[in-house]
């Protein structure tokens, strides 16, 4: 454990430069006291690390030194190989650096660790796009990209959801996003902060006006909770159905805030395994449509508008196929 706390307060001083007492027992859960006798057995084993007195002093290296990673463990330096996400790297115009940085660490770990580590990185691929779907053409990303690690404006045209036309958009870019092959911009419009889908997106210029980013956040926060905010948004109907145990099993065909509603309002199940439970659905026939995805496995039972819908469709596809084709 010592050891461990050593070496990882060695990283952090190469790569945040100073670190105060105070702030490293935070960041270890120690105490101040043992901070100091951890910085006394560094300078001991021969680190050059010495403390700056006054208001903003604290811990600090001495400049040039750099310690290779010959700290690492076998799994840890696994998980440093696995990080390298070639195809999304690749299309953020990464490629090539991050080919460079992964010769760079190969070289740098001990030769005990180099082979497995890079066992693991052949054996284990990333493909972030759903089954039977291509990713969705992004030729605006690179600049994108630039935006959001430069911190500067970007100026461009986007077309809105159901919209044929584009609009001007001037925006303070906060990250990018990859979910299920598609790329979003989260950015700050004005003082709100927005999604934007990167491949409606036109005439992206980058400015050379630097953007402040907010010190307070973080986009995976922010994601996670847009995300939920929207999948309630989109649902914003209810459907009392009754489920065959064939029927739960497809309820991962409508995705998992849907599985989860049905799971929490389940019933227990009838001698013949049906369960009555609720299903969030979007509004008009797109919820129908998402219903019939379930076959016969599904009787819906209320409300009563959205089964007569239901009743109405399945009587006019009876129709149609109890002829011959015409």
């Amino acid at each position: 454990m010592l050891a461990s706390r050593l070496l990882s307060i060695l990283m952090l001083l190469q790569t945040r430069g100073r670190m105060n007492a105070t702030g490293l027992a935070a960041e270890f859960e120690v105490s101040v006291r043992t901070i100091h006798r951890d910085i006394d057995q560094l300078s001991a084993a021969g680190v050059p690390v010495y403390a700056e007195r006054g208001r903003n002093g604290g811990f600090r290296l001495l400049d040039g030194y750099r310690t290779q990673l010959t700290g690492l463990t076998p799994t840890e330096a696994e998980a440093l190989f696995l990080v390298g996400l070639s195809a999304p790297a690749a299309e953020l115009g990464l490629a090539h650096p991050l080919s460079g940085a992964r010769l760079k660490l190969t070289a740098a770990l001990p030769a005990g660790l180099r082979s497995d580590a890079e066992r693991v990185a052949s054996r284990v691929h990333l493909d972030p796009v759903g089954w039977f779907r291509g990713s969705a053409p992004a030729p605006c990303l690179p600049a994108l990209a630039q935006a959001v690690f430069a911190a500067r404006i970007v100026k461009l045209r986007y077309r809105p959801a159901n919209e044929t036309e584009t609009r001007r958009r001037e925006l303070g870019p906060l990250g990018l996003v990859l979910k299920a092959g598609v790329w979003y911009l989260v950015a700050q419009s004005g003082k709100a902060v927005r999604t934007y889908r990167v491949s409606s997106m036109t005439d992206v210029d980058v400015s050379d006006t630097p953007f402040a980013r907010p010190k307070d956040f973080d986009l995976a926060s922010y994601w996670q909770k847009s995300s939920r905010d929207y999948e309630r948004g989109t649902y914003r109907e209810r459907a009392q159905v009754r489920l065959s145990p064939s029927g739960m099993a497809r309820l991962e065909l409508l995705g998992t805030y849907v599985m989860e509603e049905a799971a929490r309002t389940a019933t227990k199940p009838d001698r013949r395994g049906w369960v009555r439970c609720v299903l969030p659905i979007e509004s008009g026939d797109y919820g129908v449509r998402e219903l019939m995805r379930l076959g016969d496995e599904v009787e819906v039972t209320g409300p009563p508008p959205l089964r007569a819908r239901m009743r109405a469709l399945l009587a006019s596809m009876s129709r149609r196929h109890g002829s011959a084709p015409g």
